[in-house]
C-alpha cells in the first residue's frame, strides 16, 4: 500500500543514494553500475525551488559525496632537538663512541686499554643494575661535537663508575644474603627448639626447668610460638588469681569509667578508696599512654585490634592494686604480655610480676629500696667496667638517670620489640639480677662511645638506644659481665645492703625514756 499523503519515505531510496554517492567517488574509467529501477511516479517527491531533484539526491550530493584526500610526501624530521623554530639538518652526524675509538687508534697508532673488569664471582645469582642507572650518551645534535680525546675520557670516566656501582652492589648483595643465611639458620634453631620445648620441657617442666640443658637452651631464646606459657610457668600466680576474678575487676573498672563520664560528683565515688580528681587523673593518664605505647607497630593506638584490651587491662589492674594505681611505663609491660598471651593470662602475668619485690619498689617509688637497687648495681658496675665507672663518676652521673626508664619498662621501650622479648626470656629464668646484668651489657657495648662523652649527651644516649643493635652483640656483651664481688653474688651484695640500711636505722633512732 502506498504511504499517506504529505511523508516521504526517504529509506526506501537508501540503496539508491549509496550508488549515486559511489559512482560520484568511483574514477571515470571504473564501469558504471546499472541504473536502478525508476520508482513510480506517486513515490518520487521533488525538493520544492530545485528542479527534477529528489530528496535522495539532495541528501546524497550534500552529505555523502567523499572527498579524495591528497598525499603529502613524508617529510623527515631533522636530527637533534629544538626549542624554537626548525634545526637545518647537519652535515656531520654524532658519531658512535666504537666509530670514534676506531678513528682515533687509526690516526694515533696507539689502542685504548678499557680498565680491567672487577673480579667476579662465577656463582653470582643475579645481574646488576648499574648499567641501567647510568647511561653514556652523545651531545644532541644542536651542540658542538666532542673531540676524540673526551669522548674516550668520558667512556673511561663511564666505564669506572659502572664498574664501582657493580661493586658496591654486588657488596650489598653478598651483605643481604648473609643476613638471609642467618636468619634461616636462626629460624631452623627456633624449629628444632620448639619441638624440644613441647615434646619435653613443657610435659615435665618442674623436673626440668633447672637443668643445665634447658638453661643454655633458654639462653638461646624461646621459640614465640611457646613464650608465653614459659613466661607464665616461670613468673608463677603466687597472688591465685583465677580468670573469673580478672571479670570481675574488669566490670568494676568498666563502671567506674562510665560513672566518670557521667558524672564528677565525689558521692559516686567514696567507696573506692581514692578521690575523683586522682582516678580521673589515673584514667586520663592510662589513655595517654596507650597511644604512645609501640607507636611504629599502630596496633595499640585508637582503632587498632589490641586498643580495647590493653585498656582494659590496664584498667582492671588499677582497680585489682588500688595501693600501686597506674604508673607510667606499665603499659608497654602490659603490651608485650599481651602479644604473648591471652587476656585472662596477660592479666594475671602482669599482676604477679608486678608483684615482684623489685618491680613493687620501683612502681610504688620506695625511694629507700630503689637506692639499694642502686647501689648493688654501681658495686657490679664498677667490679666490670672500673674505667667508664670513673668516667660517670666524674661527670656525678648516678644510675637514676639511665636505669629507672629500663627498669619500668623492663627494656621494652628502650630496645627493639624481639630483642626485649629475648630480655624477658632470660628474665624471667633469672630474675631480677638478669635487668641489671642487661644494663652492664649496654654499658658495655657502647663503652668506647661513652667515654668520648660528656654528662647530657650520655643521658640523652643511654634514654635513646641505637636502632641497630643486635641480639648477639649485646647478649655476647651481657654473657661478658661477671656478676659476683668478692665472692659474693648479686642476691648477697645486695642483702648486705640491706643489712648495713637496717643497723643505721637502729642506730640512729631515739632511746627509749625511763
Amino acid at each position: 500500500p502506498a504511504p499517506p499523503p504529505g511523508f516521504s519515505d526517504v529509506a526506501l531510496n537508501s540503496r539508491n543514494t549509496y550508488e549515486v554517492s559511489r559512482r560520484r567517488s568511483a574514477p571515470e574509467h571504473l564501469p558504471r553500475a546499472a541504473p536502478p529501477a525508476p520508482e513510480p511516479p506517486d513515490r518520487a517527491r521533488h525538493w520544492p525551488g530545485i528542479a527534477g531533484s529528489t530528496f535522495a539526491e539532495f541528501f546524497a550530493r550534500n552529505f555523502f559525496a567523499k572527498k579524495t584526500k591528497e598525499l603529502k610526501p613524508a617529510v623527515q624530521s631533522a636530527p637533534g632537538w629544538k626549542l624554537f623554530g626548525k634545526v637545518p639538518p647537519r652535515e656531520n652526524l654524532p658519531k658512535d663512541s666504537k666509530i670514534i675509538q676506531q678513528e682515533y687508534e687509526a690516526r694515533t697508532g696507539r689502542m685504548y686499554k678499557p680498565p680491567p673488569p672487577s673480579a667476579r664471582r662465577k656463582n653470582i645469582e643475579f645481574e646488576p643494575l648499574s648499567t641501567t642507572a647510568l647511561i653514556l650518551e652523545d651531545r644532541p645534535a644542536n651542540l658542538p661535537a666532542k673531540s676524540v680525546e673526551e669522548a674516550l675520557r668520558h667512556r673511561q670516566e663511564y666505564d669506572e663508575m659502572v664498574a664501582e656501582a657493580k661493586k658496591r652492589e654486588i657488596k650489598e648483595a653478598h651483605k643481604r644474603k648473609k643476613i638471609m643465611r642467618e636468619r634461616f639458620k636462626q629460624e631452623e634453631n627456633i624449629a628444632s627448639a620448639m619441638v624440644i620445648w613441647v615434646n619435653e620441657i613443657l610435659p615435665n617442666w618442674e623436673g626440668m626447668r633447672a637443668t643445665r640443658r634447658v638453661r643454655e637452651l633458654w639462653w638461646q631464646g624461646l621459640p614465640p610460638s611457646v613464650r608465653g606459657k614459659v613466661w607464665s610457668l616461670a613468673v608463677g600466680n603466687e597472688l591465685n588469681i583465677t580468670p573469673e576474678l580478672y571479670e570481675i575487676f574488669l566490670s568494676r573498672a568498666k563502671e567506674r569509667w562510665k560513672s566518670f563520664s557521667e558524672t564528677s560528683s565525689e558521692n559516686d565515688t567514696e567507696d573506692a578508696g581514692a578521690s575523683v580528681a586522682d582516678r580521673e587523673a589515673s584514667l586520663e593518664l592510662i589513655k595517654l599512654d596507650i597511644s604512645r605505647t609501640f607507636p611504629s607497630l599502630y596496633i595499640f593506638q585508637k582503632g587498632g585490634p589490641y586498643h580495647d584490651l590493653l585498656h582494659s587491662v590496664l584498667g582492671a589492674y588499677t582497680c585489682y592494686r588500688p595501693d600501686v594505681g597506674y604508673v607510667q611505663g606499665m603499659s608497654f609491660i602490659a603490651a608485650v604480655l599481651i602479644l604473648n598471651l591471652e587476656e585472662a593470662d596477660a592479666f594475671i602475668a602482669f599482676a604477679n610480676l608486678l608483684n615482684k619485690p623489685c618491680q613493687l619498689a620501683f612502681f610504688r617509688v620506695d625511694h629507700s629500696m630503689m637506692l639499694k637497687y642502686f647501689a648493688a648495681f654501681e658495686v657490679f658496675f664498677e667490679e666490670n667496667l672500673p674505667k667508664l665507672f670513673l668516667h660517670f663518676k666524674s661527670y656525678s652521673l648516678t644510675p637514676d638517670i639511665y636505669l629507672i626508664d629500663w627498669i619500668f619498662t623492663l627494656y621494652s621501650k628502650s630496645l627493639p620489640l624481639d630483642l626485649a622479648c629475648r630480655v624477658w626470656d632470660v628474665f624471667c629464668r633469672d630474675g631480677e639480677e638478669f635487668l641489671f646484668r642487661t644494663g652492664l651489657g649496654i654499658l658495655r657495648l657502647y663503652e668506647d662511645i661513652l667515654l668520648q662523652m660528656d654528662f647530657i649527651h650520655i643521658a640523652q644516649f643511654l634514654t635513646k638506644l641505637p636502632e641497630d643493635i643486635t641480639s648477639e652483640k649485646l647478649f655476647s656483651c651481657i654473657a661478658a659481665i661477671q656478676m659476683q664481688n668478692s665472692n659474693k653474688k648479686w642476691a648477697q651484695v645486695f642483702a648486705s645492703l640491706m643489712k648495713d640500711n637496717k643497723e643505721g636505722d637502729k642506730n640512729h633512732s631515739p632511746a627509749p625514756k625511763n
